[in-house]
């Protein structure tokens, strides 16, 4: 069903497609459709979720279908393909985007463009699907997902790397538009990191409990760390499956009683985290499956809090981390290196405070929300001066 928001009726209508509104690992896309100005959003999903953190009225609700374990079966069991939505359902949402006005379709994930093929394939009015990172895998159906591009007006990417990705998927590289992770600056307060003179460095990493975000590097590095600062400690804060075997490794590496598992924190309570810390950690790294980055929100954040990076030269982190200006990149996988740049950056107080403003600065020039909200809006604009799909 759909309720009335507060946003002007007069406003063109985007209509925003996440299956799930919202997982709590997606603030990021909450702050983008609520940060709209020039257009009036309107969400389209399969479930809602969390509705008390992410409040919205302006909501159609289209839950899967009673067969939709039987197309589970038929479809990625048997046939081995992408779940696609049905037929019916396609014309089912095309008649709601219809109801409500809709000048624009964005989907959330590359994935889900996938899923929702046939309704991309009768669709009259544009359809803009945007990639923030594991989306952009090579995993995929590559026919249905060549069939995608070619339907859709544009495709959005967070990273440039993210972008050459989908052009060797097969995506003409005209329709790629970089759309960066918008930051709410004025809710992040900036402090200016300084060497601690005791040698009590609180070293923290954000992220899912997931192979590429390189958390057994982190561990390893911390204990080589850790060894000329015994007072040093490490939060990670995040959930995931990775969480016993985590757990084991700082036991092995005789760090345990150095690193906390926060599990998942609110906002209030991760900034909070970072304003006390004074290192953050992200070694991503690809994984067997081809899963990569964009650029990491949590690492946006900390930047933004004046937090020094350790990281690695992987997927579209060195856009945000200017190597040697405002953190250092490493090889993935080089624990050893990390620990290096972590001592290195301990021993050089002038660097290291440096590096705490140009984070700040980097992410004000690049990742600025209300600066990434209008470079979406313009995409918006840009799909719709555009012919439809089927009218090619």
């Amino acid at each position: 069903m759909i309720s009335t928001s507060d946003v002007p009726e007069a406003l063109p209508v985007a209509a925003q497609y996440v299956v799930t509104f919202l997982k709590p690992e997606m603030l990021h896309v909450y702050r983008q459709i609520t940060a709209l100005h020039a257009y009036r959003p309107v969400v389209f999903c399969q479930k809602r979720e969390n509705a008390e953190a992410f409040p919205f009225s302006e909501i159609v609700l289209q839950p899967k279908p009673l067969t939709h374990p039987l197309r589970r079966l038929w479809q990625k069991q048997i046939r081995r393909q992408p779940i696609t939505i049905y037929r019916s359902e396609a014309r089912r949402t095309l008649a709601e985007l219809h109801r409500v006005g809709a000048r624009v379709l964005h989907v959330y994930f590359g994935h889900i463009g996938v899923h929702l093929l046939p309704l991309l394939e009768i669709a009259d009015v544009p359809v803009i699907v945007s990639f923030h990172g594991a989306d952009a895998g090579f995993d995929q159906d590559a026919e249905r997902t060549r069939r995608m591009f070619e339907k859709c007006a544009l495709l959005l990417v967070r990273s440039e790397s993210i972008g050459k990705r989908l052009v060797e998927m097969g995506c003409d590289p005209g329709k790629i538009r970089l759309h960066r992770t918008g930051v709410p600056l004025g809710q992040i307060a900036f402090s200016q990191r300084t060497v601690p003179p005791d040698g009590t460095w609180r070293c923290v990493q954000a992220c899912r409990l997931i192979a590429k975000k390189g958390l057994a590097t982190t561990l390893r590095a911390f204990a080589e760390f850790a060894r000329p600062f015994p007072k040093a400690t490490l939060t990670i804060a995040g959930e995931g499956p990775q969480l016993e075997e985590l757990l084991a490794l700082a036991a092995e590496l005789g760090i345990a009683a150095q690193v906390t598992f926060a599990g998942f924190l609110s906002q209030e309570k991760l900034r909070a985290l970072f304003a006390e810390s004074h290192l953050f950690l992200h070694p991503s790294e690809l994984t067997g499956e081809g899963d990569q980055e964009g650029v990491p929100n949590a690492m946006l954040e900390a930047m933004a809090s004046g937090l020094p990076v350790v990281a690695t030269t992987h997927g579209g982190i060195p856009e945000a981390v200017e190597n040697g200006v405002s953190g250092l990149l490493f090889a993935e996988r080089d624990h050893a290196a990390l620990g290096e740049a972590m001592r290195l950056l301990a021993g050089d107080p002038a660097r290291f405070a440096a590096m705490s403003l140009a984070a700040r600065a980097r992410v004000t020039e690049q990742f600025d929300l209300d600066a990434q909200t209008r470079v979406l809006e313009r995409c918006y604009d840009e799909a719709r001066a555009g012919r439809s799909p089927r009218a090619k």
